[in-house]
């Protein structure tokens, strides 16, 4: 398993993250799952958002993480700017300015289900 994961999220990229990911919240006292392990779900997120893979078929024996899972872990991310953070860190380290021209650039994006705009008579 850790081969994907090392492949995924090499060490260079795994020690800027580190620096601009949230701590894990503190758990209460009682039951619950161990918490997965935050490189295992950034190579899981990687490999979703690289892949065109959707969230729920994720091969969990890969990763050890499910979609749910990752996904979750995707979104409190977004919401504390991590993605954001990382992708400032990285240019900085990669000595890019961030007032990029955005002429030459291409955009991915996440396939969804379309919505039915017409009837088929």
């Amino acid at each position: 398993m850790t081969g994907i994961i090392d492949r995924l999220v090499p060490d260079e990229l795994w020690e800027l993250f580190q620096q601009v990911a949230p701590g894990a919240p503190t758990r209460h006292q009682g039951g619950g799952r161990r918490r997965h392990g935050d490189r295992a779900v950034l190579a899981a997120i990687v490999f979703v958002t690289t892949s065109g893979c959707p969230w729920q078929q994720l091969p969990a024996t890969s990763f050890g993480p499910s979609g749910a899972t990752a996904h979750r872990r995707f979104t409190e991310w977004a919401r504390a700017g991590v993605w954001a953070d990382l992708r400032l860190l990285a240019a900085e380290r990669l000595g890019i300015t961030t007032e990029s021209d955005w002429s030459r650039r291409a955009v991915d994006a996440v396939c969804m289900q379309a919505a039915q705009t017409h009837q088929m008579r």
